[in-house]
C-alpha cells in the first residue's frame, strides 16, 4: 500500500554531492511537480560527484548544474526546514542532524539506509556499478512509498 505524495520533501545526506542530489533528481523525474523537492547536506563543502551525474544521465536526469548546500546554507538562503512535510535522511549523520534541527517542529523524518558508493570499486565500470546500486536503492524506496510515478 503506497502513501500519498507529500507536498514537500527534503532529501539529505553528508555533503549533498552524491545521494541526496540523486534523490532530488529522481523524485522530480518520477513524480514531476506533484511535490516541492530540495536536497541538502550536513556539510555543503563538495561539488556534485561526477559519477552521480553519469548514472542519473542514464535515466535522462540532469544533475550537472546542481550546487551543493548544507542545512545552514539552506536556511541562510531562505528555505525553512519547518516548511517541509517530510525529510528523508540518506545517511546516519544526516538523520542525526535532521532530528536535531526539527526537534521543535511537527514533521516527519525518515531514514533510508542507502549505500554510500564513494570509494567503492577499482576502475570506472566498478565505480559506476556502485553508483547505479545506490541510485536503484533510492528508486526502490521511492516506489515502495509513493508508487511507480510517471517516469
Amino acid at each position: 500500500m503506497t502513501e500519498p505524495l507529500p507536498s514537500s520533501v527534503l532529501f539529505c545526506c553528508d555533503h549533498n554531492a552524491v545521494r541526496s542530489p540523486m534523490a532530488e533528481g529522481l523524485m522530480k523525474k518520477f513524480y514531476g511537480t506533484g511535490a516541492y523537492v530540495q536536497s541538502a547536506g550536513v556539510k555543503g563543502d563538495m561539488e556534485i560527484d561526477g559519477f552521480s551525474i553519469a548514472v542519473c544521465a542514464e535515466l535522462g536526469i540532469e544533475l550537472a548544474r546542481h550546487r551543493s548546500r548544507s542545512f545552514d546554507q539552506m536556511e541562510e538562503w531562505g528555505d525553512d526546514l519547518s516548511s517541509f512535510d517530510l525529510i528523508v535522511a540518506l545517511s546516519p549523520a544526516a538523520q542525526r542532524k535532521a532530528l536535531e534541527l526539527t526537534r521543535f517542529h511537527h514533521l516527519e523524518v525518515v531514514y533510508w539506509p542507502i549505500l554510500d558508493p564513494t570509494g567503492l570499486g577499482e576502475g570506472r565500470e566498478d565505480k559506476l556499478r556502485s553508483y547505479r546500486e545506490a541510485r536503484d536503492q533510492i528508486i526502490a524506496r521511492m516506489q515502495d512509498r509513493w508508487g511507480p510515478g510517471g517516469a
